[in-house]
């Protein structure tokens, strides 16, 4: 069994493809449904390959991780599925799509979570959008012991690279930057009158960011009213019309000019006058409209503090390489929670056939215990429990050592060697084949020596000898 992943992202594919393979509403569940079918019906006569499967689905990145039995052929299942989708020819998106395997797709997904492969570094939002893709897809039947652990493995180091390190804490968004030099700047924030001109999507990030810290009064302007108006019920504010800017900026603190005007929209003529009744008050200016909304010239006005978008990019640049500077300890974090992950991923290799070495030890040990304390007719009580006891402790004394070696060989790597050859060694057989490494389709282990027509070899049972590796 391996874990996989093929997908595709921002770095990998122009937007044109993404925007066609971004899943959403009933498309999504419909893929989640497809996803299923292949874990449930094998194709053809062919065993089944796929067994869990979660969708990740973002405006930056599609990305479908898998357990499979036969990793090419699930990571082929997987290609034709995200064709599929919107039936687009292979040829279209192959040369897109990257695949990762084993403990590269574990890597992957946690640095995903911890927002290290985002197009924005650190960004937070990835993360919820990591767990509600394990959400759907546990709704959906998909999930199993392999990837609900996987996954929630990778959500825990998400939240750990947020708590322990800055990876998150400082502000890539122009408008949040801005927010917050225009706090900055107010004295008494919480009482502060601030005005936003212009209602597209800068203009309510910024007012998204200052709502986040308790500023209670805001006004919006916007040359078409109905669309301040809107922003105003949203935010609990004022709105007023285009006529009425010049009463705005005498009545506001601060200001946030977001417009998506090609020109100039606030002249230093339009600010004269109020400067000149701002005494003692100066008005906060913040602009980070591209063009710039606000002349440049009212950084002469007195009263007026006007700071623009390349006074809030050196602030983004210094942030952006504070997150940088995060990267290794988030690294450090994802290399530990991956060692958690192996352990018990790879113990799940010995954790079987440790279960039936142990009963095979002990229904010998009880069939020779039931012949002994039968000859033992004229034993007391005492003895009996004494002779019981003794069984089951050279049971557990004998399979201590083999069992702490199963479990040491596993978190090395060697687990499926060492299970396959105590398998063989001591003829078990737990109902179930076992892939085999060496290219003979599944070992027929059947309990006993005489059973088996193709016995396994030394290549089959510890591959890494002949230079084969799990």
């Amino acid at each position: 069994m391996t874990i996989a992943v093929v997908g595709l992202n921002y770095r990998t594919t122009p937007v044109e493809i993404r925007e066609k393979l971004t899943l959403a509403g009933c498309a999504f569940q419909i893929a989640l449904e497809d996803l299923k079918s292949l874990t449930q019906s094998p194709a053809g006569n062919q065993s089944l390959v796929i067994h869990e499967g979660v969708i990740l689905s973002t405006c930056n990145r599609l990305e479908i991780y898998v357990e499979a039995s036969a990793v090419d052929e699930g990571i082929k299942l997987i290609k034709q599925f995200v064709s599929k989708l919107q039936n687009l020819p292979d040829s279209e998106i192959d040369s897109y799509l990257y695949q990762q395997i084993a403990n590269d797709a574990i890597q992957h997904l946690m640095r995903v979570a911890c927002g290290l492969d985002s197009m924005i570094l650190g960004e937070a939002q990835v993360l919820g959008q990591v767990t509600q893709a394990f959400e759907d897809a546990r709704a959906a039947a998909l999930t199993g012991p392999i990837l609900s652990h996987l996954f929630a493995q990778a959500i825990h180091t998400g939240k750990r690279a947020r708590a322990e390190t800055p990876i998150s804490r400082y502000t890539t968004s122009v408008s949040h930057a801005g927010a917050l030099l225009l706090l900055e700047k107010l004295p008494q924030r919480a009482a502060s009158k601030i005005l936003i001109i212009g209602a597209g999507e800068m203009a309510v990030l910024a007012a998204q960011a200052l709502k986040r810290f308790a500023i209670s009064e805001m006004a919006f302007v916007n040359r078409t009213y109905n669309r301040a108006e809107a922003l105003a019920n949203d935010f609990e504010g004022r709105a007023m019309t285009w006529y009425q800017l010049h009463e705005a900026l005498t009545w506001a603190d601060a200001v946030v000019c977001a417009t998506g005007a090609p020109h100039t929209i606030l002249y230093r003529s339009d600010l004269e006058g109020v400067a000149s009744q701002r005494t003692g008050h100066p008005l906060v200016i913040v602009d980070i409209a591209v063009p710039r909304d606000v002349e440049d010239s009212v950084r002469e006005l007195p009263n007026i503090q006007y700071y623009d978008i390349d006074d809030l990019q050196s602030v983004v640049d210094t942030n952006v390489e504070l997150r940088k500077a995060a990267v290794p300890e988030v690294e450090a974090i994802i290399q530990q929670e991956m060692a958690r992950f192996l352990e018990w991923y790879r113990g799940r290799q010995v954790t079987p056939v440790i279960k039936n070495l142990r009963d095979w030890a002990q229904n010998i040990a009880d069939e020779e215990l039931l012949e002994t304390l039968g000859r033992l007719s004229d034993a007391d009580e005492r003895t009996r429990q004494l002779v019981s006891r003794m069984a089951h402790r050279l049971v557990n004394r004998l399979l201590h050592e083999p069992t702490s070696r199963l479990k040491m060989q596993a978190n090395v790597g060697n687990g499926y060697g060492y299970a396959h050859a105590v398998r063989e060694l001591f003829a078990l057989n737990d109902g179930e084949a076992h892939e085999c490494l060496c290219d003979e389709g599944y070992c027929g282990l059947a309990g006993t020596v005489e059973q088996v027509s193709n016995p396994c070899n030394l290549q089959c049972i510890l591959p890494y000898t002949t230079g084969q590796t799990q």
